[in-house]
């Protein structure tokens, strides 16, 4: 599950790349940062790839889950880091 959980991270990745040509987006694997220090997304394209996202995963894998709420967006520890992190934040949101 957690596999299938960053395959689809990564395609989304891909996707918003496709409006912002950023070289470190083109083959997205665990260590992309997406978002925060070293990110590749500003604020705007974050948003678009966790609506992409949440869409994703809710068709592809039946999983339902607000990407974007208070408590995640203002966490210490940012799920949004890494593809690494985001997709272990999804995989423990989708067991609760």
């Amino acid at each position: 599950m957690k596999n299938k959980i960053q395959d689809l991270i990564c395609e989304a990745l891909k996707n918003i790349n496709d409006e912002l040509d950023n070289e470190n987006l083109k083959n997205p694997h665990a260590n992309t940062h997406i978002y925060g220090i070293e990110g590749n997304l500003d604020s705007l394209s974050l948003v678009s790839f966790i609506a992409d996202l949440e869409s994703s995963l809710s068709e592809h894998l039946g999983i339902d889950i607000v990407l974007a709420d208070e408590k995640t967006m203002s966490a210490r520890n940012s799920p949004f880091k890494d593809v690494s992190s985001l997709s272990e934040y999804i995989y423990i949101k989708s067991k609760e």
